[in-house]
């Protein structure tokens, strides 16, 4: 793996923007028109979330999709090479003061969003528009050199990528500076999770309970962010106050909010979240363990 990283993905994340846009119209043809990359995946996806659609609609989302999928790929790799100044011109932050009084209060923030837009370049980015110290939640790969290689790209510029273990024993620490934790609320959840059970684009879907349960553990502020692609290569972040309050909101009422923020999102420009991904995978019956009520749902 040292010697694909070394010879292959290194040298091509090295190439200007330009270039790696022509890669990625390459990698249209080979994953969309020749192999069909996860294509059902993605039109049983689109049928079920858009049923009001015709087929002819629905494919032309199929289409942007794809092509927005091969710029993020290309926009990932460049991710090991690229400048602050490169990612500063090409990922703005429209309105980062909303974090401020919460910082000056001392006051932790739970940042959840889905995977929409760019969220490679958001991650590179955030640290450098907010005072809180940011922290993304992630999973070991099982290659640990490629682990150790996408942890150093992410926190080129500050941000710090630890497990939930890990952030558990953080915020056992009394001096522990505000922390703006970052939570992808829309993968399917795991069969050791209970998750929250709700309508999200048109099916019931189990939505990941973590971003509601640190807000409550910790009393933290809840942010939603938005990816907007501006044009090709060029995002821009929107925050929404989600609640300052969590015990003013009835238990599910955080969870319920997020996820129709990005339900609407992802309504207005359907192409550019994450088609590809088996969402809907598991349903209610596949969770062994039913909570009576949502004091139950854990982590």
């Amino acid at each position: 793996m040292r010697i694909v990283f070394y010879l292959i993905v290194l040298p091509i994340s090295r190439l200007p923007f330009r270039v790696l846009y022509g890669i990625s119209n390459l990698l249209y043809l080979l994953l969309y028109r020749l192999v069909g990359y996860r294509k059902k995946v993605v039109r049983q996806n689109l049928k079920n979330s858009f049923p009001m659609l015709t087929p002819e609609e629905r494919k032309e989302i199929e289409r942007k999709f794809y092509r927005h999928f091969c710029d993020i790929i290309v926009e990932s790799v460049k991710i090991f090479t690229i400048t602050k100044e490169e990612i500063q011109e090409r990922f703005t932050h429209r309105n980062p003061e909303l974090f401020d009084p919460y910082f000056k209060a001392g006051r932790h923030v739970a940042l959840v969003g889905g995977h929409y837009g760019n969220w490679e370049l958001f991650a590179v980015s955030i640290q450098l528009h907010i005072a809180h110290q940011t922290l993304a939640l992630y999973t070991p790969l099982t290659n640990p050199f490629f682990n150790k290689k996408i942890l150093e790209s992410r926190s080129r510029f500050g941000l710090w990528m630890r497990n939930y273990a890990e952030l558990k024993e953080m915020m056992k620490k009394p001096e522990q500076q505000p922390l703006a934790v970052i939570f992808g609320s829309d993968q399917c959840p795991k069969l050791s999770q209970q998750p929250y059970w709700m309508e999200f684009l048109h099916q019931e879907t189990g939505v990941q309970f973590g971003t509601e349960k640190f807000a409550r553990d910790y009393n933290a502020v809840v942010i939603y962010g938005v990816i907007h692609r501006i044009k090709r290569g060029v995002y821009e972040t929107e925050y929404r106050l989600v609640c300052d309050q969590p015990y003013d909101l009835p238990l599910g009422k955080i969870t319920e909010i997020h996820t129709r923020y990005l339900e609407q999102d992802v309504m207005e420009n359907p192409a550019y979240w994450l088609w590809t991904h088996k969402r809907w995978k598991r349903t209610r019956n596949d969770f062994q363990r039913r909570p009576e009520n949502l004091a139950e749902v854990k982590e």
